[in-house]
C-alpha cells in the first residue's frame, strides 16, 4: 500500500529553487530576435545523465487594467503561430536592458491603449511553460485609470489592433467557457476575481516586490 501524501497548507505552499549540475551547455540556434535555443546535458544527483533543449526568453509583463466599474480593458490582436486574434490584456517583453518590472508594464499599457494608472500591484507570477523555456510572467492589477497624454504608433501586429472594455465577470465567464485563451488574460482575469471576492486588492503584493524567477 502506497503512503499518503503529505498534506500541505499556508506557508509549506511554495515552489523550490534548485538547480541540477550541467555537465555542457551550448546555444544550438540563435534567431537574434526574441528566443535563443540551448542545448542541455544535465547530472541529476545519484541518476543518469540526459539532454534538455531550453528556449531562452528574456520574459514577460502583463496587465489587468480594471476601471472603477470592474471593466478590463482589452486589445484584439492577431497571434501567428496559433492561427487567432486573441482578446488579450496589454502586455509584452522585458526586451529593454535594466527596465524595471513595473515600468515595463506602465509602457505596455501606454503603447497598447494610450492608458496610464495610478494604482498598480502584482497579481500573479507565473511560468508560462517550464518543461520547454524559461520564459516567466508577472502580471499586474493597474487602477485608478486615465488617458495618456500622447500615443504611441503601433507596427506590425499591433498596427491594427481593436482595444475594448468588457465586465470582469464576463471575461472570467468566457475563460471558463474555452472562448478566451490567451494565458496571461486566463490567469489575470481569474487572480482578479478571486482578490476582488476574497481576500480584496489591497492584501496583493506591491508592485515592486521581489520576483525571483528573474532577479536571480
Amino acid at each position: 500500500m502506497t503512503d499518503h501524501p503529505e498534506l500541505r497548507f499556508g506557508a509549506g505552499l511554495a515552489d523550490q529553487p534548485e538547480h541540477w549540475p550541467v555537465s555542457s551547455s551550448e546555444v544550438v540556434h540563435e534567431t537574434g530576435r526574441v528566443i535563443s535555443v540551448r542545448r542541455d546535458t544535465i547530472d541529476p544527483p545519484g541518476g543518469e545523465s540526459f539532454v534538455r533543449d531550453v528556449v531562452v526568453h528574456p520574459g514577460a509583463v502583463g496587465v489587468v487594467a480594471l476601471d472603477e466599474n470592474n471593466r478590463m480593458l482589452l486589445v484584439r490582436q492577431y497571434r501567428h503561430p496559433v492561427g487567432y486574434k486573441l482578446l488579450e490584456p496589454p502586455a509584452g517583453l522585458l526586451d529593454v536592458q535594466g527596465e524595471q518590472y513595473r515600468l515595463g508594464a506602465e509602457r505596455e499599457l501606454w503603447e497598447e491603449t494610450a492608458t496610464k494608472a495610478a494604482d498598480w500591484r502584482i497579481l500573479v507570477d507565473a511560468f508560462t511553460s517550464p518543461g520547454l523555456t524559461n520564459e516567466a510572467v508577472r502580471i499586474f492589477l493597474a487602477r485608478d485609470l486615465s488617458p495618456a497624454d500622447e500615443s504611441f504608433e503601433r507596427l506590425h501586429e499591433e498596427a491594427d489592433m481593436e482595444t475594448v472594455w468588457a465586465p470582469l465577470i464576463d471575461v472570467v465567464g468566457a475563460v471558463l467557457a474555452g472562448q478566451l485563451q490567451n494565458p496571461i488574460l486566463v490567469m489575470g482575469s481569474l487572480a482578479t476575481w478571486t482578490a476582488l471576492n476574497g481576500p480584496g486588492f489591497d492584501t496583493l503584493r506591491p508592485a515592486d516586490s521581489p520576483w525571483p524567477a528573474k532577479d536571480r
